[in-house]
Parts: structure tokens; C-alpha cells; sequence
């Protein structure tokens, strides 16, 4: 069964897998604050698919080494765009949206540990993942348009995440907000002094692994397929098909039984 590989495999991260169903892929150029260029791209891309091959592999947290989660963009990467024909950048944007929609869709619980600045595309990372959890002294900037390009291929996840009026006053801008602004407009789900990061992480992901991995997997999809708005016919047909099914499952069976014999369903570490 493929996952997502040895720690040798990897030049700019570092993947491990805890054992008790967690895989921990962590961004590791602190000396660059995490900014990804073309190689951590990749490797991302490939941890996280990885991951999600592996049936062992129930919860994935995203994070950076160092003092700051992600400082986006390798700025020497940028450079070498702007000197690149459209078609290079199209193919290196192209890369990068793959990676983003590839942790957004990832059947599996995602979780974004953030200390210190999240800039530009490291904000991209944070708003792809499920759920976000930031050092209460966290910062965080949509800062393209101060280079003079944009926030596109992270816009639909930044829109997703806060709304359009957010997103567009964090996109003009480009100002730097702190850890609670960030949480009060959707960002980031919760904050934790710096020193217990680690900790209010450790207990989220204790949460996730208490819910059954097929009923995460159908939630993260039938949620992907919900828009705001009118709850249509459609829409009340799709919830009533999917829960009718869901209960049918031997997981869902395995739950009620444990509930009522009063143990730990089977998926529980």
C-alpha cells in the first residue's frame, strides 16, 4: 500500500506518521520562514496524496518548522516567473492549484497548526485545510497585490473561508491582521497561547479520530456540494439520499452498537 514515504524522500518537509492514525507534513525551510518554490510544491502535492492512499492515515496536520508557519511564495520563485513566457507560469500555477484543490478535496480531515505569519500563499495553505488552529500571537497577510500580482490561484479558498467582502479587503489591501481578527471572520477555528499549540492541536485531532472515517469522508463531500442560499428540492433529496445510505453502512452499525454497549467503536485509537 503506498503513503506518503520515508522521511528521506523529501527535501523541504518533513512527513511522519504517528502510528495512532495522524500524519504530521511539516513545511521545513525555516531558514526561508516556509516559503514554497517549485520543489515544496511538489512534495506537498505527493505527501498529501500519499496520505490519503494510505488507509492507515486517518487525520493530516499541516505546519511549518520555525518561527512562522509560511511566508508563501519563495520571492526568488517569483522572480523567475516574471522572467518566464505565460506558458511557464501557466504550467507552474497550474502545479499550485493542484495542490491547493488537493488538500481542499482530501477525503480526510485536515488541520493547519500556524505560528507566527502565514503570508500570501501560506494563507492559501490555511484556508484549504478543514480547520485552522493559530498561536493567539499568529499574524496573517493576503499581500500579492503589494508585488504587484494577485491572490487567484488561493482566492477561491480565501472567498470560501471568509466571505467576499473580507476577501477583497484582505486582497487590496494587503494588510497584515492578527491572530483574533483572524478567527473572528472564519480564518482560523481556534487559538492557543504559543506555548500550547501543540497541545489544543493534539486535542482536536484526539476529536476527529473519535468520528467514524467513512461518515468524515461523506460529510467533507455532501458540505463540498452545499452552497449558500435556498435549500432547494434538490438539495433536501441529496441529504435525504445520503443520510439513507450513510445508516445502512457497517460503520454506522458499528457505532450504534458501541454506543449501546457502552464501549469504543473500532475506529477509535
Amino acid at each position: 500500500m503506498s503513503g506518503p514515504g520515508k522521511p528521506s524522500d523529501y527535501g523541504t518537509l518533513s512527513v511522519e506518521h504517528s502510528g495512532e492514525g495522524i500524519c504530521r507534513i511539516t513545511m521545513s525551510r525555516p531558514d526561508r520562514y516556509n516559503a514554497f518554490d517549485e520543489t515544496m510544491v511538489g512534495e506537498l502535492g505527493r505527501a498529501f496524496h500519499g496520505a490519503v492512499d494510505d488507509d492507515a492515515i486517518r487525520v493530516i496536520v499541516l505546519a511549518g518548522s520555525g518561527k512562522h508557519f509560511s511566508a508563501g511564495a519563495d520571492l526568488n520563485w517569483m522572480e523567475r516567473a516574471s522572467r518566464a513566457d505565460e506558458q511557464w507560469n501557466l504550467a507552474d500555477a497550474r502545479r499550485f492549484a493542484e495542490v491547493l484543490h488537493g488538500i481542499e478535496s482530501c477525503p480526510k480531515p485536515t488541520v493547519a497548526r500556524v505560528q507566527g505569519a502565514a503570508l500570501g500563499g501560506g494563507v492559501g495553505l490555511v484556508c484549504a485545510c478543514d480547520i485552522a488552529i493559530a498561536a493567539d500571537n499568529a499574524s496573517f497577510a493576503v499581500s500579492e497585490a503589494r508585488f504587484g500580482i494577485l491572490p487567484s490561484v488561493i482566492g477561491p479558498y480565501l472567498f470560501n473561508a471568509v466571505g467576499r467582502r473580507q476577501a477583497m479587503r484582505l486582497a487590496l489591501s494587503g494588510s497584515r491582521i492578527r491572530a483574533g481578527e483572524a478567527l473572528s471572520m472564519g480564518m482560523v477555528q481556534g487559538l492557543a497561547p504559543p506555548e500550547e499549540l501543540d497541545e489544543a492541536v493534539d486535542v482536536l485531532v484526539r476529536d476527529l479520530l473519535m468520528g467514524g472515517p467513512g461518515a468524515q469522508r461523506e460529510i467533507k463531500a455532501l458540505f463540498r456540494s452545499l452552497g449558500h442560499g435556498e435549500i432547494t428540492g434538490d438539495v433536501r433529496e441529496l441529504t435525504a439520499r445520503t443520510i439513507s445510505r450513510v445508516r445502512a453502512t457497517d460503520e454506522a452499525k458499528e457505532g450504534f452498537r458501541a454506543f449501546f454497549e457502552k464501549r469504543k467503536a473500532d475506529w477509535i485509537p
